[in-house]
């Protein structure tokens, strides 16, 4: 069976996705994610004698980055992924036993689903994709987006036509990058390889190509079988409608917290910042006398003349505030949770650490909104599935999504708010047993009851009969007409 797209197609696909300004700024948020900033690339220059622009190699360049954006990723995902009791909820027993088994407590799931928010973050936009464990149940695993290429026949169509997904395998003897390239569509997988920069061809190791979604055979059965998801198994989370990655309102702020850092270092290593005043100089090389002077620290004076040095301090006060004011501002527009006025726990109240959570929660909480529409694609899949299997009729409306972010809480606060409660409980319970001579006994355990959250109605059945009679409510008997009165 022939592909509809061919090898030059793909690869124009492919080289058209890589130059895409959706891709550019996905890449930027990647390198930012593993340190890799602007600041790296800086150079400093100078005039020369001679009035040219040259680079100033002497001079110190020192080029350290500083990963708030990785802090403000890493944050955001495990708060929102922070809940222990897991996301998938039911109020059918059998069906949440299910639902615990495939996606609660499976760490295999949920590492995966870990990734693929990250990467939304990182990104702004992250795969993941179906496929069948060897128990033959729905499994799912994420797909670097960076190497997603969604293929429409039109623009403004809903769903891509097909889908090229494309890894760099291995490093070959040549140190070569061998890439495998698979074309997804509706029904099936065709499968191609490339050495880096050469000719895309079908990757011969496959025996199967194309290949249906999913091949298996069955015990005691010669026969394979084949069966398709219906539709391509990759789904997308998108960080917003935009689907930016969350380095960008931030990133200036980054940027600029480099700058003033590792200018105070080059300021710190150069010692002082000088300005050399000479007199009398016959050279006729003026970079080589300031070569001396910063390399070698030392310089012959010329005949007749002299060299004087006016320093400046370091600014090293006003770096501080800027940076301080830019660690501020990252935190803030960046929608993280900044530590520093938490590190006084024991003095840190409850209000305090809520106020402080205050702006990872509401970024949270944008992202679940995502997150719970992204579930639900693969909640589908499954559910046909555990439909199939156990010949039940389970539907979307059984199946809800609970998020649990945890805020730490002050442990002595706590402490003291129950014991504070507890002493009012006590009382009050106080107050009602110095009312028994007043109220009867049935108000009395009433009351005592709702100091205690205990439900009157499943206890008064019981409860002792303090008049020691067996019969509360006894029946006489009329003697003219042998009946019951009651």
């Amino acid at each position: 069976m022939i592909p509809i797209l061919k090898p030059d197609e793909i690869k124009k696909w492919i080289d058209n996705d890589k130059a895409s300004e959706k891709k550019r700024l996905a890449q930027k948020g990647v390198d930012y994610y593993e340190g890799r900033h602007d600041i790296q690339n800086s150079k400093i220059f100078y005039v020369d004698g001679n009035g040219e622009i040259k680079e100033d190699t002497t001079k110190s360049n020192i080029k350290i980055p500083h990963p708030f954006f990785t802090e403000n990723v890493d944050q955001t995902v495990q708060y929102v992924l922070s809940g222990e009791e897991g996301i998938f909820k039911s109020d059918d027993p059998e069906l949440q036993k299910i639902l615990d088994e495939r996606f609660n407590e499976n760490d295999d799931f949920n590492a995966q689903l870990y990734e693929v928010v990250q990467g939304g973050q990182v990104k702004g936009f992250e795969y993941m994709y179906a496929y069948k464990d060897k128990d033959m149940h729905t499994a799912f695993e994420c797909a670097d987006s960076m190497g997603v290429v969604e293929v429409r026949a039109k623009d403004t169509a809903d769903k891509c036509d097909y889908l090229i997904y494309w890894y760099i395998d291995r490093v070959g003897v040549d140190n070569e990058k061998i890439i495998r390239i698979q074309v997804w569509d509706q029904s099936q997988t065709y499968f191609y390889v490339q050495t880096e920069n050469g000719k895309i061809e079908l990757d011969k190791e496959q025996e199967i190509n194309p290949r249906p979604h999913t091949v298996y055979k069955k015990d005691g059965d010669k026969k394979t079988y084949y069966e398709d998801f219906g539709e391509i198994p990759f789904f997308k989370l998108s960080n917003g409608r935009k689907e930016v990655s969350a380095l960008w309102p931030i990133k200036p702020l980054i940027d600029d917290y480099d700058i003033m850092n590792c200018g105070l270092s080059n300021n710190i290593q150069d010692t002082v910042e000088a300005l050399y005043f000479v007199t009398g100089f016959q050279g006729q090389n003026l970079d080589e006398l300031i070569f001396n002077i910063k390399a070698k620290k030392a310089v012959g004076a010329p005949d007749g003349g002299s060299i004087q040095q006016f320093t400046t301090n370091v600014p090293v006060e006003a770096r501080k505030l800027k940076m301080e004011v830019d660690e501020q501002n990252i935190y803030r527009f960046g929608f993280g949770l900044n530590t520093h006025g938490l590190k006084d726990t024991a003095a840190t109240t409850n209000i305090a650490i809520k106020s402080a959570y205050s702006l990872l929660d509401l970024k949270a909480n944008k992202i679940i909104i995502s997150l719970k529409q992204f579930l639900r694609k693969l909640l589908k899949i499954v559910l046909k599935e555990i439909n199939d299997e156990h010949g039940k009729d389970y539907r979307q409306s059984d199946v809800y999504f609970r998020f649990d972010p945890e805020i730490p809480t002050n442990a002595l606060e706590n402490a003291q708010i129950a014991l504070t409660e507890a002493q009012v409980r006590q009382t009050e319970i106080n107050t009602v047993l110095a009312l028994q001579d007043t109220l009867d006994n049935e108000t009395m355990v009433q009351l005592i009851c709702e100091q205690l959250d205990i439900s009157y109605e499943d206890i008064k059945d019981k409860l002792p009969n303090p008049e020691g009679v067996t019969d509360l409510y006894p029946t006489e008997t009329d003697p003219e007409d042998g009946g019951l009165v009651e």
